[in-house]
């Protein structure tokens, strides 16, 4: 992937209206019904003793593992028959990943309500008005409901290029600090939600040198795009 498609968001200060549906697509191409995304979680080994050495062992029978819930791959999705409206998240993306929500299935322009190119990880919310979710090149879709206790503790660093993490989840909230971003190519974003609506920009900057943000608790996402490392200073 060329370095203009990379960092479309680093040159945008403010995402606003139809402008910035139209840049993500003349950059993220048209996107049809792709393949189904490839699953690069690492198997579980298979043991190789017999059923009855493992129950020796563990002295009753083995019980079958869960098997973990297929999520959504690459296409085109009506939403309400081939998804549920909700808060979905992919991750561990590389470059190529690209979604989209739109209000109808025309392929227009004019039909998107809210898109992204992403690198590592990305929330999205689909509302129940909307019509079609499009996913290409990305990995698996997740439903998770965005207002379930965190598991472990919130990190206090993450990638610079790592995409979105959820506050009070995936990140702590605190001050967070990155620094020898160049070229304007470092784009950070506090988020209300995960529609990706300009309205739930609560804050945007294109960074060059070394960038200081506040995360608050009140913030549900953090994105960061072609930056350096944060780290929590306070």
């Amino acid at each position: 992937m060329s370095q203009h498609k990379r960092n479309w968001f680093a040159r945008h200060k403010v995402l606003t209206g139809v402008g910035a549906v139209v840049a993500v697509i003349a950059v993220g191409g048209a996107v049809g019904a792709g393949g189904g995304s490839d699953d690069k979680s690492p198997t579980s080994a298979v043991s190789q003793e017999s059923p009855k050495k493992a129950e020796k062992k563990t002295g009753g029978s083995q019980q079958p593992e869960a098997k973990k819930e297929k999520g959504l791959g690459d296409g085109s999705f009506q939403v309400g028959s081939d998804i549920k409206p909700g808060t979905y998240v992919s991750s561990g993306n590389k470059d190529g990943c690209y979604w989209e929500r739109a209000k109808d299935a025309s392929g227009s322009t004019d039909a998107i309500i809210a898109n992204d190119n992403v690198t590592g990880a990305s929330y999205v919310t689909v509302l129940a008005g909307d019509k079609i979710f499009k996913s290409s090149d990305c990995q698996d879709w997740h439903l998770v409901d965005p207002k379930a206790p965190a598991k472990g503790t919130p990190k206090t660093t993450l990638k610079g290029n790592g995409g979105m993490f959820k506050v009070g989840t995936d990140i702590a909230p605190g001050t967070y600090k990155s620094t020898g971003n160049k070229d304007d190519q470092c784009y950070w974003e506090r988020a209300k939600d995960a529609s990706h609506s300009t309205e739930a920009i609560a804050a945007n900057e294109n960074v060059t040198g070394t960038a200081i943000v506040k995360v608050g608790a009140g913030d549900a996402y953090f994105k960061s795009s072609g930056c350096q490392d944060w780290v929590k200073t306070g």
